[in-house]
């Protein structure tokens, strides 16, 4: 069982064929796939290739099951709950939409126009970006299937935690008037047919890879450059176990990012390799794609400095302490 599990890690979801297959092409063409150029090719198009294959087929099968839960019915669902259960349920449901944090802002901005409860939306807003099943599966491709469960179930707990405390410090006058005063229009979604679902997730497909495709590009390139050019003794002395600091360095590092899941991940892979701790990679990987700066722009336009200082203190706290424990208990989930 346990070898078939490793097959499929390694050759269904980690498409490590790809990689020999693409190693073999280069080498016949001339290329040193052990040199520093030959290397770096042989990474970024193999990573390229890998990446936006699984996302197409992610996002599509995603993109359907999202078409039962369109914002209105989301709506209606949150609404059925009170209390903690309601932030579990948001949270949930944001790992139903494969948005960046940027294009989960305008559904934050919706959901709270509707009337729900302000610590309920802030739990979707936290999760939306940094959880989502399509990251499930590639975080299993790349670090495994014990720390990809551990990463979304440590998203889920900041992001009930994170809107819990949002909604227990009553930060609704915080919010911009324009947003709390808006007339929300209640629709009934229409039932869509099974054509149109599948032509929603094609749909949905494109316009996804026309956004996040550059930032795959300038992750895979920024991890090749990493893999083969920058020297492990750097990564370790600067994100490795004999820096305290290298958890905090690299959330903060992270957030004036802007990327999605999609683009950390082969980033990511480069840092692990060069020997950074795993906790610190999962920090940096939280950081930019939770808190970049240009969603944080958009967000400052809704909401008010207090409630956006206190929403980035939560989430960057709650990363730095994921990143310790996870460098702490990483020996347990590798």
């Amino acid at each position: 069982m346990e070898q078939l599990w490793l097959f499929i890690q390694n050759q269904v979801l980690g498409m490590k064929w790809l990689n020999d297959l693409i190693g073999t092409v280069l080498m016949s063409l001339g290329f040193d796939i052990t040199s520093h150029i030959g290397g770096s090719i042989q990474f970024f198009i193999y990573d390229v290739l890998k990446i936006t294959y699984l996302l197409c087929l992610l996002i599509f099968i995603i993109s359907y099951i999202q078409s039962y839960f369109p914002p209105e019915r989301s709506k209606k669902i949150l609404g059925k709950f009170h209390g903690i259960t309601a932030n579990i349920v948001s949270a949930l449901l944001g790992t139903v939409t494969p948005f960046c944090s940027c294009s989960s802002i305008p559904l934050f901005i919706g959901f709270t126009s509707a009337g729900l409860p302000l610590g309920v939306t802030f739990s979707f807003l936290i999760s939306s970006p940094m959880v989502d099943l399509g990251s499930l599966v590639l975080l299993m491709s790349v670090f495994g299937v014990r720390v990809a469960i551990a990463y979304v179930i440590i998203g889920l707990v900041i992001a009930v935690v994170g809107g819990t405390i949002i909604e227990k410090l009553h930060m609704e006058k915080h919010v911009e008037s324009f947003i709390m005063n808006a007339s929300a229009v209640d629709i009934n979604s229409p039932a869509l047919t099974y054509k149109e679902r599948m032509i929603y997730a094609k749909d949905q497909v494109v316009e996804t890879l026309k956004k996040v495709f550059l930032y795959i590009l300038i992750g895979v390139g920024i991890g090749a450059v990493i893999h083969n050019w920058i020297p492990e003794i750097w990564i370790e002395s600067v994100l490795g176990g004999n820096n305290p600091l290298g958890v905090i360095l690299a959330t903060i590092v992270g957030i004036p990012m802007y990327a999605d899941i999609f683009g950390t991940i082969p980033v990511a892979e480069a840092l692990l390799a060069k020997g950074a701790l795993l906790g610190t990679v999962l920090s940096f990987m939280m950081g930019v794609t939770t808190l970049s700066l240009p969603s944080m722009i958009m967000l400052k336009k809704a909401i008010k400095p207090q409630l956006l200082g206190l929403f980035i203190g939560i989430c960057t706290v709650g990363i730095i302490l994921v990143g310790y424990l996870f460098n702490i208990f990483s020996f347990l989930l590798i």
